[in-house]
């Protein structure tokens, strides 16, 4: 039977990624809408605003002066999620209580930066050329090399670099204090997304944890090279949907942009570098350059689709900072992008249940 029946019946689709099924009812999108709808962005924003705390040359809330940057801009993000220092907490261990059992925690250091794309504070990323996305994939790289683990295999591919400083007491670079296990690099766009400030920017995230959705994609990761004799699972991957071509978004040398068999958001975007890439350590120079293509391409056509400023959520998902050997071979340089649009500007879609 044609998988073109699929198109409108209920059905489940499997995630390799997360070992996990989603449902899918295609049929739902003939249903009149009569709930809530948000307001299309329709703002627009100088070039300079003084009262921006990302902006070049204004003070930001800890006091800390930014620089006349002509390009990105590194801090320490002055409301980190999380600290290098803090009161130490240790569990009472496993006691047989149910508290001991079902209600544990433990404590997670780390460091966070923030990274504005961009001195003007009215574009976004689909706004800015390949060569001027290229500085932050760059930026991106370098902070990803600086807290890298010695004992990592990919240290031997990362030329040494140096971090931003720490805060404005401080005259030298600030190396991390401890060796974190797993660096998360994001971008949240749009008031829709929770985003604090339209001046362009990203966060990274270093933490002694491996984060919940990183974790569950490794173990997967690592299960189909196990499985299938040395494997990649998401080079796999994109082989195959670059030969069905049907969810390609776009498609270059290096990476392919695509919707996921599985997506769980109507708009949904991974990319995916084509080759076996483990982290941002593994890319050339004219690799990087692709990617910042792919990038450009699919938040180009996001703002295109309904003409505003498209919100998403945007993750990459590299090897960890500090693995074992069997980790960092299976992890597969790839992006997420969330958007929470359903089938217009102004619907959006609520994951319930």
């Amino acid at each position: 039977m044609s998988d073109a029946i699929l198109d409108n019946i209920s059905h489940r689709r499997y995630n390799p990624l997360r070992g996990s099924w989603v449902l899918v009812s295609p049929h739902r999108n003939k249903r009149p809408w009569q709930g809530q709808q948000e307001r299309a962005s329709e703002s627009l924003l100088p070039a300079y605003d003084p009262s921006c705390y990302l902006c070049p040359g204004n003070k930001r809330a800890q006091g800390d002066v930014n620089p006349q940057y002509e390009s990105t801009f590194t801090f320490v993000n002055d409301y980190s999620a999380v600290k290098e220092q803090q009161a130490d907490y240790q569990s009472s261990g496993r006691d047989g209580s149910l508290s001991s059992l079902l209600l544990q925690a433990e404590a997670v250091t780390g460091k966070c930066y923030v990274i504005t794309f961009s001195p003007s504070h009215n574009v976004t990323l689909a706004d800015l050329s390949v060569p001027e996305i290229l500085p932050i994939i760059n930026t991106w790289a370098r902070l990803y090399t600086a807290h890298i683990s010695s004992l990592s295999p990919l240290a031997k591919k990362a030329e040494p670099t140096t971090l931003p400083p720490a805060s404005r007491q401080s005259s030298g670079h600030m190396e991390p204090n401890a060796q974190y296990r797993y660096m998360q690099i994001f971008e949240n766009k749009g008031a829709a997304m929770g985003c604090s400030n339209p001046h362009p920017h990203g966060q990274v995230w270093t933490t002694t944890s491996l984060p919940e959705e990183p974790a569950l994609e490794l173990e997967q990761l690592k299960k189909y090279r196990r499985e299938q004799g040395g494997a990649n699972l998401l080079e796999d991957y994109a082989r195959l949907e670059a030969e069905k071509t049907e969810r390609l978004v776009f498609e270059n040398a290096g990476f392919l942009a695509l919707c996921p068999w599985w997506a769980i958001w109507p708009f949904e975007v991974m990319i995916i570098a084509k080759e076996h890439k483990r982290a941002l350590v593994d890319f050339l120079e004219e690799e990087k350059m692709l990617l910042a293509e792919a990038i450009s391409e699919v938040t180009r056509r996001y703002d295109n689709l309904f003409e505003t400023h498209f919100p998403y959520s945007m993750g990459i998902h590299q090897a960890p900072l500090e693995g074992t050997d069997a980790e960092i071979e299976a992890s597969h340089f790839h992006m997420h992008f969330y958007p929470p649009l359903l089938r217009s500007a102004t619907v959006r879609k609520f994951l319930v249940g």
